[in-house]
């Protein structure tokens, strides 16, 4: 893709390109160990959400961009990251996820930030397939993906090494095509703007 700044406006958040003043305010739920207990990642460090920021707020300089890191914004604050990336261009296969702050869990955030991603990956991106991975335990995630027409496709035994001790996932996978059987008038415009915004409800999620 082209070099762009991302801007996705969903019924209630707002996805944006994450900017360098950004780190106080992802450092406020990415240091909280409640917010990353299903992660593979944190409680960060100051320095740890640094580089976050550091490498997020680069990707729009990108000429060739692939990964979308985006700030979630609720009421005009940010309250979360959301991501989506291409993992084989050739096979036009990708992978989403993401991170709420503990303050905004249960309002339905994840799954229309979810949902945001999901038509951005599916409309610009071009991608035909994407995968989100969650800790087994994380019933808020399954929830979120299962609100976005994410299919569970099985267990990924000892699938990341988290703390030096090997862990499962569950891998859910969405399809374009599923979404053009069951809307085939959905265009692709459609799929990254106002499709996006019927999603409603869900809990938080980690990024993988």
């Amino acid at each position: 893709m082209e070099h762009e700044s991302i801007r996705l406006h969903g019924l209630r958040v707002t996805l944006r390109d994450f900017r360098a003043d950004d780190v106080d305010a992802v450092h406020a739920f990415a240091s909280n160990p409640v917010v990353t207990q299903w992660s593979t990642w944190g409680p960060n460090t100051l320095a740890d959400t640094q580089s976050f920021i550091t490498d997020a707020a680069a990707e729009p300089a990108s000429s060739a961009r692939t990964r979308f890191t985006l700030a979630v914004l609720f009421q005009g604050r940010l309250v979360g990251t959301a991501a989506v990336w291409t993992t084989s261009a050739s096979d036009r296969n990708g992978e989403l996820g993401y991170t709420l702050a503990r303050d905004v869990w249960g309002l339905g955030l994840a799954t229309e930030a979810a949902a945001l991603l999901l038509g951005h990956a599916f409309g610009p991106m071009g991608l035909m397939r994407v995968e989100a991975t969650c800790h087994p335990e994380n019933a808020g995630s399954v929830r979120v993906l299962e609100k976005n027409g994410f299919a569970f496709e099985g267990r990924l035994r000892e699938h990341r090494l988290v703390g030096g001790k090997r862990r499962d996932s569950l891998l859910f996978a969405a399809l374009l095509s599923d979404r053009e059987l069951s809307d085939p008038d959905l265009s692709y415009r459609e799929l990254s703007e106002p499709a996006a915004d019927k999603l409603t409800a869900g809990s938080p999620a980690s990024l993988p």
